[in-house]
């Protein structure tokens, strides 16, 4: 492997920290007594002499820090280091009269207290090194508040530089910026660009609520195969592995429904499952091929009701991530406060393109899709070619929340018929700034029509459609048990993610998102 100059001097400091008896990658426990943004947020000045206050932090507290080394500045027999811990940043004086010397184990120091200083921390020590300080909490001249460090531990040794990243006027304008890289190095993206790590944090805080919001109304949180025998629950095309023992093919999961709902046949009030679905189709800045999926299924209820919950779990999730159901995401702000807009599918399309397909024949319904762009039409049924319509025509101008209602039957086949509108269902999706988030029914728990539903989906299959769904006889027999009335929903995380946080692309709210091979 051929090794960058840097590379080799820190190779070299590395060689030379175990010369001088200290250990880079020590195995104790060190341990932490304070981070950068708790001292910084709650410090209180206190004159020599005065009692100390009543405050977690203020001038002369002493103090344990442990971090990343991220700048320094060397100024003769002091100097200044800038250290970043998991919260934050925080600025540390270290002088050479202060600085106590390295001990080897089992012995007393090795070296004079000036060789720590002038060795360690000025010849060895480089950007991105983990350090331990210890010291006390202060306010210098500058009026920063800073760590006064009294002893200097290492604690693991960077051999590879990180890049540096340049700011002007608080943008960042020079170092690791190429979206690629950014990706491909997450560890190195959350280190040394600002923001990043917060986007994550906002991500488990979404988690956090949601799961907060189910436990409190009573629903259980389950887990279920991610390897299944039958590619269910969503219409989507499947990754397909291999069981050797079983000599079978396996399909990872592209949704937990039909597992979901059989708790539901087996008493469960209500389930729910935060996790991972696996789809074989296309990757852009909305999608990714793994991705992260919540379910939830309550028995006793319709989609009314889930609409009406699912407004509720939202605008808390926006003021938990936010504190408003304000968010700002592009060009546009999203208002996440209840209650949404409902509009039927039809409705909406007669309403963006002045058509009313409701009437429209199949043929003329193709014809349609085909005017506006959609390609490969001949396969699919009239449901497919509503959807292609609705997705070219409309998608795009729902911004504000607003649910989308009564879909055909063609495009739901595991929804109940609707109540009072012959042909339709009783389906909703949850449109956003453009884009689906959230897909809702009232179940189809009917074992018959269910079973019909299928037969027409293999039809589809048949005629070309790779995405059609193929018959699940188990799923079926669960039904023939007995499923109360049960509304289900699925919210895709990665997209409530991008909403709540503001980003562009889903790229920017997965840690490590699917990428093609690295070049060697």
């Amino acid at each position: 492997m051929e090794l960058s100059e840097q590379e080799q001097v820190r190779r070299q400091s590395l060689q030379a920290l175990r010369d001088l008896g200290i250990n880079p990658y020590p195995a104790a426990e060190y341990t932490v007594t304070g981070y950068s943004t708790d001292i910084k947020a709650a410090f209180v000045d206190r004159a020599e002499g005065e009692p100390e206050p009543d405050a977690e932090w203020y001038t002369g507290k002493p103090v344990n820090i442990a971090g990343r080394l991220m700048s320094k500045r060397i100024m003769g027999k002091a100097s200044f280091i800038e250290l970043q811990d998991s919260k934050g940043r925080i600025q540390v004086y270290v002088s050479r009269d202060d600085i106590q010397a390295p001990v080897t184990e089992g012995e007393q120091p090795a070296t004079p207290e000036q060789q720590m200083y002038n060795t360690v921390f000025k010849k060895l020590l480089d950007i991105g090194d983990f350090i331990g300080i210890e010291g006390f909490v202060f306010r210098t001249q500058m009026g920063e508040i800073s760590v006064h460090a009294k002893r200097l531990t290492v604690l693991s040794k960077s051999i590879r530089p990180l890049p540096i990243v340049k700011y002007k006027d608080g943008v960042a304008y020079d170092g690791f910026n190429d979206p690629e890289q950014r990706y491909r190095q997450r560890y190195v993206d959350l280190v040394v660009n600002d923001g990043v790590k917060d986007t994550f944090l906002k991500r488990a805080t979404i988690l956090r609520t949601m799961r907060q919001v189910f436990d409190e109304a009573g629903y259980t949180e389950v887990e279920t195969p991610i390897l299944q025998p039958i590619a269910g629950g969503a219409s989507a095309r499947p990754f397909i592995t291999h069981h050797n023992t079983l000599d079978v093919d396996m399909y990872l999961r592209i949704a937990t429904e039909l597992y979901l709902k059989r708790l539901i046949v087996g008493g469960f009030e209500g389930v729910y499952e935060i996790g991972r679905n696996f789809r074989n189709e296309g990757m852009d800045r909305s999608h990714n091929p793994e991705f992260t999926c919540m379910e939830l299924y309550v028995q006793y209820k319709d989609y009314n009701w889930m609409m009406s919950f699912t407004e509720q779990l939202l605008e808390k999730i926006a003021i938990a991530v936010n504190g408003s159901t304000k968010v700002q995401i592009g060009d546009h702000e999203v208002d996440f406060k209840a209650p949404y807009r409902r509009l039927p599918i039809l409705d909406a399309i007669k309403e963006q393109t002045g058509k009313d397909v409701a009437t429209m024949t199949e043929d003329e319904l193709r014809a349609f899709a085909k005017s506006l762009g959609v390609e490969d039409t001949e396969h699919m049924g009239k449901g497919k070619l509503i959807d292609e319509i609705f997705g070219e025509t409309c998608e795009g101008q729902f911004i504000q929340p607003t649910f989308i209602t009564d879909y055909p039957v063609e495009m739901s086949p595991l929804t109940k018929m609707h109540r009072s509108k012959p042909g339709l269902t009783e389906r909703f999706e949850l449109m956003v700034n453009g884009k689906e988030l959230a897909n809702a029914y009232s179940e189809l728990n009917d074992p018959i029509d269910q079973y019909e539903r299928f037969v027409e989906q293999m039809k589809l299959a048949a005629k070309g459609d790779d995405e059609a769904m193929v018959i699940d006889h188990d799923f079926v027999r669960a039904l023939e048990y007995g499923m109360p009335p049960t509304s289900g929903i699925g919210i895709g995380i990665d997209r409530l993610t991008m909403f709540m946080t503001g980003q562009p692309t889903i790229q920017e709210v997965l840690l490590f998102p699917t990428m093609k091979p690295e070049a060697k």
